[in-house]
This record gives structure tokens, C-alpha cells and sequence, in this order.
């Protein structure tokens, strides 16, 4: 049994109820003649509330593992359960609908439109929502403003700094109030003190309730989250 298996009861009296649920997850990829097998049987837990870090090396499966916790790939075998409910069944318009309303996401890579100002990326997501125009605007503007940018909102990426460019993306993976954010190296593009901002910035968030799953190879990144998961060759290895 893996140590985030042993530490579950823990984590239970100190955050919420189970968020995501993994259980036997693994990923196999097809390489010409032979097959890569990248997840060995991961099993574990994610609860509301909480700040975790999943640290690995480059290749260690911590990518794919977000991928598959994103709903952004399927396991090749397992049970992923989101909220108690079991994901292996659905199709693909199920799961592009549950990732929509569930779950935010910030890449290292900003992925903001060139042209667009700050608040249009923001209001980007909720483009084919039936959320109201009117009510968009004003979400993305209280959301600009909550990370620190109510002033930067009609400018374009261009005239933004890394770090802003990176709150932009925060910002608009928060428009539909998910459960979870994951990021993916979020601080891999910025300087050391710009990427303690964003921490920070994170564990605000959390604070509010919001559950945020960090990938990342940095030990001080991962230090900034309360639990850290650690991958090694597709296996969790550590728990600390």
C-alpha cells in the first residue's frame, strides 16, 4: 500500500470529503512494435480543500497522472471517481462537460489570445455557456481584480509581465467556480520572486476553499503546498 494510501485517514480530519479518487490507474502508450506502460496502479485520494503537490522528475509519469486527473486522457486501466462518481463509462461529450463545470486549469505555458485584452481571455471559457454576457464581464473583472490586476484588465498580453500573464491564466481557470485547479508548472516561466508571488497567490485561493493540485520538479515549489505526492517511474514513491 502507498504512503498516500496509509495517510488517507489523516487527511480526512483535516480537510473535507474525497474530491478524486483514483484507484489501480494505468497509462500505456503503443511504441512501434512494443507497449510503454508510464502509470503502474496508482491509487490515491484527493479531498476538498486541500494543497497538494505532485513532485517528480522529467519522465517520472507526473504529467500523464494530471493529464488523466484533468480528464484530459483516460487511464488505460482503473477507476477515476470525481465528486463519487465513476468517469471510465462516459463518453467524451460527458467528460468535456464535467471538465467544463469541475475543474480549472493553469499551464507554464500562458495560452492567452495575443489580441485579446486580459478580461476577454479571461471571459474566453464561458464564450459557449449560458451564462449571461453581462454576468461574464462582471466575474472576470471581480476575478482580475482579486489577483491583482483590476488595473491591467483592458491591456494585451504583449503589455503584460510574465507573472501577470500567469495571474490572467489564474484568473480564467477560476470563471466557472471549479471544484479543483490543477497547474502544471505554473512558475516555470518566472523569476524566483515573481513565482513566490504566485504561490501565494495559490494558497489564497485554497484558502477559499478551492482544492489546487500542483505538478512540479522543484522541491521549493512543491514545499508551498501542504501535502506533497511524489512520482517516481509511474509509481507514488513518497508521500511527505
Amino acid at each position: 500500500m502507498s504512503q498516500c494510501s496509509l495517510r488517507e485517514s489523516k487527511a480526512m480530519t483535516e480537510t473535507g470529503a474525497p474530491l478524486i479518487s483514483l484507484e489501480g490507474i494505468t497509462r500505456q502508450y503503443q511504441q512501434g512494435n512494443g507497449v510503454v506502460q508510464v502509470l503502474h496502479g496508482i491509487s490515491c485520494t484527493f479531498r476538498k480543500g486541500e494543497f497538494i503537490s505532485l513532485v517528480g522528475s522529467s519522465g517520472s509519469g507526473k504529467s500523464t497522472l494530471l493529464h488523466i486527473l484533468g480528464l484530459l486522457d483516460r487511464p488505460s486501466s482503473g477507476r477515476y471517481l470525481l465528486n463519487g462518481k465513476d468517469t471510465s463509462g462516459l463518453d467524451d461529450d460527458t467528460l468535456s462537460g464535467l471538465r467544463g463545470n469541475s475543474i480549472g486549469f493553469v499551464f507554464q505555458n500562458f495560452y492567452l489570445l495575443p489580441y485579446a485584452t486580459a478580461l476577454d481571455n479571461v471571459m474566453l471559457p464561458g464564450c459557449y455557456s449560458d451564462i449571461p454576457q453581462k454576468e461574464l464581464h462582471k466575474r472576470a473583472a471581480a476575478l482580475l481584480e482579486r489577483v491583482g490586476l483590476a488595473d491591467r484588465m483592458h491591456h494585451t498580453p504583449a503589455r503584460l509581465s510574465g507573472g501577470q500573464q500567469q495571474r490572467v491564466a489564474l484568473a480564467r481557470a477560476l470563471l466557472h467556480k471549479p471544484a479543483v485547479i490543477l497547474a502544471d508548472e505554473p512558475t516555470g516561466q518566472l523569476d524566483s520572486a515573481t513565482g513566490a508571488s504566485m504561490l501565494r497567490l495559490f494558497a489564497e485561493i485554497n484558502a477559499g476553499g478551492t482544492t489546487v493540485i500542483i505538478v512540479t520538479h522543484d522541491a521549493k515549489v512543491a514545499a508551498a503546498a501542504q501535502r506533497r505526492v511524489h512520482i517516481t517511474d509511474g509509481i507514488i514513491s513518497a508521500e511527505s
